[in-house]
């Protein structure tokens, strides 16, 4: 575990008592999070994107602002639903996003999950073409926008422009240097994380795969993890992958600590097997409870030893300076122990 970053999921609600009443503050707190996070010394600011629902949707207006207000922190979202996207206007909006963070993009896309909307991606304009799935139509999507971002040649040059006489492709503007290598694919299978390397994406992995062998949850994502980097070895890719995994950390430390993740710490110490979109599928557990505890467990989880980035999941709906707090005890009480830097 070479680096440590956050990953939220942007809720915000109208509750009363809520810390995050409103998207405007949902994006706001997003801001100074990241900030603290950098401050504190965490290496990473990821975000879920999820339309049609009280959480973040419009990712790159985001990034763009943590990405003003930092200078070494990696900016990501963890993923981009290919499914929802306009390849080329999504190319322009990522090298503008990482032309301002000065190469700090880490973008992680995928075909989707389960979602509040029916057919939501019709809404936008988007169906699958005669024969197509969801997920083919998203990794169609996927070519395009890969495609875009290296600055090939998108749509034909009009000879009779007024600014001047063009001929040959024209790639799509601003085009950001070594975007490319920083693609990330959600593989929620040991299969998709073979095409991911394949594709010569990175592999982002999450707390949950849409399969089930019997083993823990960890062993079965750290097989994952070894048959991507199988697969790109023989792929023969020039450049070194990167892989990420998202863990559920939340060290108990004081009283605060106590009364919001006491109770689920005394139950949700285990793997959950269920089903999802119909396939069974393994949940990884939390990590709750003391920090060298917690430090030990991570230290001897099999999938964060062989990833080179942990996203924590952090609870934004209790606010930016209960998460701040969160992710300086964990850089401080339990990510050296587990074997970050």
């Amino acid at each position: 575990m070479k680096r440590l970053g956050f990953l939220s999921f942007g809720h915000w609600s109208p509750a009363i008592g809520s810390p995050v009443p409103t998207a405007a503050e949902g994006l706001l707190q997003s801001i100074d999070l990241a900030v603290a996070a950098e401050e504190a010394g965490v290496d990473g600011a990821y975000f879920r994107v999820h339309h049609f629902a009280r959480q973040q949707s419009s990712p790159f207006p985001l990034l763009s602002a943590i990405a003003a207000r930092t200078s070494r922190i990696e900016i990501g979202t963890g993923v981009i639903d290919m499914r929802y996207e306009n390849p080329l206007y999504m190319a322009e909006e990522a090298a503008a996003t990482d032309l301002i963070s000065g190469g700090r993009l880490q973008l992680g896309i995928s075909r989707g999950s389960p979602e509040p909307a029916l057919n939501g991606a019709t809404a936008f304009g988007y169906r699958p073409a005669d024969g197509e799935t969801d997920a083919d139509m998203a990794r169609r999507h996927t070519t395009v926008f890969r495609r875009a971002i290296t600055g090939a040649g998108m749509a034909p040059a009009d000879p009779n422009h007024m600014q001047g006489r063009h001929v040959g492709m024209l790639p799509v503007e601003p085009v950001s240097a070594g975007l490319p290598e920083r693609i990330w694919w959600g593989a929620g299978s040991r299969a998709t994380a073979v095409w991911t390397a394949e594709q010569g994406m990175n592999l982002m992995s999450s707390t949950l795969l849409i399969e089930d062998t019997g083993v823990p949850f960890d062993q079965l994502q750290a097989e994952q993890i070894h048959l991507f980097h199988e697969a790109w070895q023989k792929a023969g890719h020039a450049h070194v992958p990167r892989v990420s995994v998202s863990r559920s950390v939340m060290p108990i430390v004081d009283d605060e600590d106590r009364r919001y993740f006491g109770l689920r710490g005394q139950t949700d110490q285990h793997d959950q097997v269920g089903m999802l979109d119909g396939t069974r599928s393994r949940f990884g557990k939390s990590y709750i409870g003391e920090p060298d505890k917690i430090a030990a467990d991570l230290a001897a989880d099999q999938a964060v030893q062989a990833a080179d980035t942990v996203l924590l999941t952090v609870p934004n709906y209790l606010g930016v300076d209960y998460n701040a707090k969160l992710l300086g005890n964990i850089v401080q009480h339990v990510a050296p122990a587990a074997g970050w830097r």
